[in-house]
């Protein structure tokens, strides 16, 4: 049985009820800018994935490379996203989030494929499902429509969340991509 001091749980219940709060303002409709989430996540993912994770049953501080890789599109106020989400290991990973942050805001009332939520105008939440050591997670394709016809975007490609372990490697998880609306493959 591991003990966990009173301090990190603290921590990981504050990051927690933060967490929760932006995206209860996100489901209201509210902006995010990504910037508080993506901080809270990650000391979501590093207090609960190191510190809480062993009361999962996985080891504390088990190590999973996540990297996210696809291409983006722009054209006509459209915008084409293309993802596969691999783990390079050494350990299995439960369940991920992938998060897309867009510069510019989607047009509202859009379908979403399945395991995937609106946080915001602007952000897109998606599970990856499990990972094992060296599997990769099915193909993402989302297919949105900007509000207007934005000449250029970005997009801020993100893990959000992971249950258990950590990654020494963040390098190959987050990307920020400048999209011209030019219909080419922007590729990260």
């Amino acid at each position: 049985m591991r003990v966990i001091s009173q301090g990190v749980l603290g921590a990981a219940l504050a990051a927690l009820v933060v967490m929760g709060a932006g995206t209860a303002a996100g489901a209201a409709g509210g902006v995010d800018d990504g910037a508080a989430g993506g901080a809270v996540a990650a000391a979501v993912g590093g207090v609960a994935g190191g510190a809480v994770a062993g009361a999962g049953g996985e080891a504390a501080g088990a190590e999973a490379d996540l990297a996210h890789h696809g291409h983006v599109s722009l054209w006509d106020g459209r915008v084409g996203v293309w993802l596969v989400t691999e783990n390079h290991g050494p350990s299995d990973v439960v369940d991920a989030t992938v998060r897309l942050a867009f510069s510019a805001p989607m047009a509202g009332g859009q379908e979403l494929p399945p395991g995937c939520l609106w946080s915001s105008s602007r952000v897109v939440s998606c599970r990856t499902g499990a990972l094992p050591d060296g599997g990769a997670a099915g193909e993402l394709a989302l297919d949105l429509r900007a509000v207007g016809r934005p000449q250029e975007l970005t997009v801020d490609v993100s893990t959000a969340w992971r249950a258990g372990g950590v990654d020494r490697n963040s390098l190959n998880d987050r990307h920020r991509v400048l999209v011209l609306a030019t219909g080419d493959p922007y590729v990260f």
